[in-house]
Formats: C-alpha cells, sequence, structure tokens
C-alpha cells in the first residue's frame, strides 16, 4: 500500500467534505478519492463530476465497495455512528469529523464495534492536535521542562453567530474542541466540570446566553477555565495559557503579516476557523493517510471521541443544574493503551 495512492471515499459533501476532497486532490500526497456519496443525489453527482470520482446514493455502498480503501465521514453528526459502523465492518480506516457521535452512549457502541473487530481502524477530527502552536505546547508541558502545569485559562471566540446557534452549542460545538486539546495536552482526564454564565452581551439573543465559562478540574487537580465568548463583534481568537510551576506558556498567535493603514500599525487576525487552523486541517489529513497505508491509527481514537462526549455531557448538565458534576466513564481498555 505504501506505494499506491491510498483511495479514498468521503461520506458527506458539504462544505467541510468539499474541502477535504480539495485538499487531498490538490495539495497533499499519497492518496486520490475515488468516491464520494451524499443523500442529495444532484448535488452529490455535482460534486463527483467536479473532482472526478465515482458518485454514490448509498454511502454503505460506498464503503464496501473496492473502489474505496478509506473512508472519510463529514455528514451531519447523527449519521456519524452509521457510516463509522459501516467502515469498521468492512475493516477500512476511517477519519470521521468530530464528534464521533452526539451521545455518549453512540460513542461506546463504536468503541465496542472497534474492540470486536480486533484492529484500531477509527480516527476522530479533532484538528487542534495538529496545530503547530499547540504541538509546541505539548512538548514543553511533556518533558516538564518547566515543572508541573497548575493552571490552563483560555478562550474560544468568534466575531459572531445567529440565532440557530443556543446556549447548548458553548459546550457541546465550540468547546468540545478545548476538552478534547487539553486532555491531550496534559495527558490525564478530567474529575469535574462547571459552566457558569456572565452578564450577556447585548449582541446575544433569547435563546443563549453569551459569554460562558466552563470549569474543569483533572484528577491530578489541574485547574482550567474556558471562555466561550461566540458574539465579540470582532475577532475569532482562540487562547491558551499554561501556568506552570517555573513559566507561565502561551499558545502562539499564527503568523500573519503586519499592517500600516489609516494612521494605523497592526496585525491582520482570522475571521473564523476555516483560516485559522488551515495549516492544522492539512497536516492532519495528510498524517491519517500516511498512517492508513502503513496499517495504524495514531491520531484521536474512538475512545478519545468518546471521552470527549462523555466530558461534554457532564458540562452540559453542569450549566443546566448550575452545579460541579463529577464527570463518571468507563476505564481505558487495554485496547487503546498505548
Amino acid at each position: 500500500m505504501n506505494n499506491q495512492e491510498l483511495k479514498i471515499g468521503v461520506v458527506g459533501v458539504g462544505a467541510i467534505g468539499r474541502t477535504h476532497i480539495e485538499r487531498i486532490q490538490n495539495k497533499l500526497q499519497g492518496a486520490v478519492v475515488t468516491a464520494c456519496a451524499d443523500v442529495n443525489v444532484d448535488f452529490g453527482k455535482s460534486v463527483a463530476e467536479k473532482y472526478g470520482c465515482k458518485f454514490y446514493a448509498n454511502g454503505e455502498e460506498m464503503i464496501a465497495s473496492d473502489d474505496v480503501d478509506a473512508v472519510i465521514v463529514t455528514t451531519i453528526d447523527p449519521f456519524h455512528e452509521q457510516y463509522v459502523m459501516a467502515a469498521i465492518k468492512a475493516g477500512k480506516y476511517v477519519f470521521c469529523e468530530k464528534p464521533l457521535a452526539p451521545e455518549a452512549e453512540a460513542c461506546k457502541r463504536i468503541v465496542e464495534a472497534e474492540i470486536a473487530g480486533g484492529k484500531q481502524l477509527v480516527q476522530v477530527g479533532f484538528m487542534r492536535r495538529y496545530d503547530p502552536g499547540y504541538r509546541q505546547l505539548k512538548e514543553a508541558i511533556q518533558n516538564r521542562t518547566y515543572g508541573e502545569p497548575l493552571l490552563l485559562h483560555c478562550a474560544h471566540r468568534n466575531p459572531s453567530v445567529d440565532e440557530s446557534y443556543t446556549t447548548p452549542m458553548a459546550v457541546e460545538n465550540s468547546m468540545v474542541h478545548e476538552i478534547d486539546v487539553l486532555r491531550w495536552l496534559l495527558n490525564e482526564d478530567y474529575a469535574t466540570a462547571e459552566v457558569v454564565f456572565a452578564k450577556n452581551t447585548r449582541r446575544t439573543h433569547k435563546d443563549l446566553m453569551d459569554p460562558q465559562v466552563m470549569i474543569l478540574t483533572t484528577k491530578s487537580g489541574v485547574r482550567i477555565d474556558v471562555e466561550a465568548f461566540v458574539n465579540t463583534g470582532h475577532c475569532y481568537d482562540i487562547k491558551c495559557e499554561v501556568c506552570c510551576e517555573d513559566a507561565i506558556l502561551n499558545l502562539p498567535e499564527p503568523a500573519n503579516i503586519q499592517v500600516c493603514a489609516n494612521a494605523q500599525r497592526g496585525h491582520a487576525i482570522h475571521k473564523d476557523w476555516s483560516t485559522r487552523f488551515v495549516e492544522a486541517y492539512n497536516t492532519e489529513v495528510q498524517e491519517w493517510i500516511n498512517a492508513s497505508k502503513e496499517g495504524r491509527v495514531d491520531g484521536p481514537t474512538a475512545w478519545d471521541g468518546y471521552v470527549c462526549q462523555v466530558t461534554a455531557a457532564a458540562a452540559s448538565k453542569a450549566r443546566d443544574t448550575q452545579t460541579v458534576v463529577k464527570i463518571e466513564m468507563d476505564e481505558m481498555p487495554a485496547f487503546y493503551q498505548k
């Protein structure tokens, strides 16, 4: 397989699906998109024609076909389980955009199916693990260069959201990225979760409390606060400050040109996730291609997807009850221990 192109089938050709097809066909190496599937047949056919791949109206049929060696799942969230399970059944490597499934119990079913199959096949699309800045933080924390991490202060800020974005989505759609990447940075699970509200911004609407703060405590006692402020009105801004015993570590700002205009000098900032993390997405998919060709999974696993949804569910319960909620889950199976 190493000397041959990995034949990839993409299920779901909405915005992120098309972006992945575009990067595989035009930017990355070692793979080609040979097939795609979508419930919107006419649109799916137009995408297949544009990128020169075969269209399937049925996702399971595409996954089982000889046209496909590995699968990318970019459907809407409720269908992730269906197609990941089909890939496991077919014995094919599968990259699933987050969440692995909306409910922790669905994630657990995927974990159990993968274990029953006897081989790790599933990777979850937590792309922040592939961002150069987060990788620098990971190295410094892992090496204990500056002593033990004690506190983390983080922020997840958007310029604006529309009225379809509601209070639960701050945890379940936005801060899930922090839930995964901070667990990865610290290499330990969480013990408790809490979510508190700030004074509402004038830019919010009746179904959204904004901003919110999620507070996590790890099993060793590291304290984390994550601000979600999704109607700042001016920026897409991701922050992570790690307070260690001997130093303060900050996530570096992305490299952007300095602009001098209108009697001001400053740096341009990203407007949304699609440009801020484009390098991370490219690295993520390239490394998945490389690992799949070598017969392994080395990114976020199905177990990581399960842990994220258990933690998010606890944080959501904490938000709704305005209490501190203990995070309880099964022990990690030996199957996922490296």
